[in-house]
């Protein structure tokens, strides 16, 4: 399909973060028609500057919390009243709060349930509701979802529920012009504090981090071949196998001893 025809265009949500630049910038060159979203609208205009210089596409920059219903809607009725048909869905924001379940207020709990599962799911629907004559949607999960995660229990959960939705939804969507894709990234270094993290997992952090362009490649190729779920990465399939036979007992010990150590907040 081409993208820079048919008013057809690719959402990118979390635009401006580490792994949202990166697939912004891969679809710019292969032609795509974007609609960029983030919460800064200063620094999404500067994207959309820099994307539409380089490469020419149709570029829209629209600003929005994803952990806000009412902002949410105002993101969903601006495209509508441009009559932007989507073409092609990356949900790729994230919260990444990572702390024990008794440090969190309520505010923080809804702000990352929200923003890492609801409005995924949301802006599932609405791209259905409003898509081309074909629609591509890629969900960024998390390899911290497929087991449970002591410390880092509400990223976990709601990254393991977006990939159960994922496999639901392109279950109901077959032979509807629909293709759905779960990815399952592990560490990517998008900022000081995760490249941190994955030097102080030694040899295994510098085996099974992958850059956010990588990924993001590896995420347009693997909805391109409509799969179900996808884990980039040898070593991070490496990690799923040889840890699938072991006792949850034996795991949730092993993690939470790990992951109690570190405490972080979203940015």
């Amino acid at each position: 399909m081409d993208y820079t025809v048919n008013n057809a265009y690719a959402l990118v949500t979390g635009a401006t973060g580490g792994l949202g630049k990166a697939f912004a910038y891969a679809l710019a060159k292969k032609g795509y028609n974007l609609i960029l979203t983030g919460r800064s609208e200063e620094k999404l205009v500067a994207l959309q500057s820099e994307i539409t210089q380089a490469y020419g596409v149709q570029t829209h920059s629209i600003a929005a919390d994803l952990s806000d219903g009412e902002s949410r809607f105002a993101l969903m009725q601006e495209i509508r009243a441009k009559n932007l048909k989507m073409g092609l869905l990356v949900n790729a924001a994230g919260a990444d709060v990572q702390k024990a379940f008794s440090a969190y207020t309520q505010e923080k709990l809804i702000f990352q349930c929200r923003v890492n599962f609801e409005a995924a799911v949301a802006l599932c629907r609405f791209a259905i509701e409003n898509r081309a004559e074909r629609l591509e949607i890629i969900n960024i999960s998390s390899v911290s979802g497929i087991y449970p995660m002591p410390y880092f229990a509400i990223y976990s959960a709601t990254k393991g529920a977006l990939t159960s939705f994922s496999a639901s939804l392109r279950e109901e969507m077959k032979g509807q012009n629909v293709s759905v894709t779960a990815i399952l990234p592990g560490a990517m270094p998008t900022r000081e504090d995760i490249k941190e993290q994955i030097k102080g997992q030694g040899l295994w952090g510098k085996l099974a981090v992958k850059s956010p362009d990588w990924v993001a490649e590896y995420a347009l190729k693997a909805v391109r071949k409509n799969k179900r779920k996808a884990i980039p990465g040898f070593w991070n399939k490496v990690m799923r196998v040889s840890t699938a036979w072991l006792p949850d007992s034996w795991r949730l010990k092993f993690i939470a001893k790990r992951w109690s150590k570190i405490s972080k907040d979203a940015f």
